[in-house]
């Protein structure tokens, strides 16, 4: 383990109020995952994909929240969670970037991040969180852009 990563949570949107490429698309608002100051979002904006956390019905919220507390397997890609979605629907069959998250005692990992379904890698990572700050930090991400 090199470091202990802060992770944090914040609103934020898909576009900046003045951003022309507004125009005509969704302008999805989520919980942004902050990694020792930096945006998620920011970091991986490229794939044009956002964060599956804070946005969506009840239900999705809760059942994404109990993914990354590892309170359940995803059904089908075991301990790796989608964590950026599409940003219309945030439905898996339009692509995403998934995670492989562990925890070991204290400690929670986020490792060997992907872009589905070409399971295609991107270089970034891992992260290590405590878990009593990672715990909060992804709960707080309930109802960031409300409930749809």
């Amino acid at each position: 383990m090199d470091k202990i990563n802060c992770l944090e949570s914040r609103p934020s949107s898909r576009y900046d109020d003045y951003d022309p490429e507004q125009d005509g698309n969704k302008n999805t608002k989520f919980a942004d995952l902050i990694i020792d100051g930096r945006s998620l979002y920011q970091m991986l904006k490229k794939y044009d994909l956002v964060p599956c956390l804070g946005w969506g019905s009840e239900e999705n919220q809760r059942q994404m929240i109990d993914y990354f507390l590892l309170k359940q397997p995803h059904p089908y890609m075991y301990f790796r969670y989608p964590i950026m979605v599409c940003p219309w629907c945030g439905d898996e069959d339009c692509g995403f970037i998934s995670v492989f998250i562990e925890r070991e005692g204290d400690i929670v990992i986020w490792k060997n991040f992907k872009l589905e379904p070409e399971y295609k890698p991107i270089h970034l990572g891992p992260f290590y969180f405590r878990w009593r700050d990672y715990e909060s930090a992804i709960n707080k991400t309930f109802g960031t852009a409300g409930i749809q």
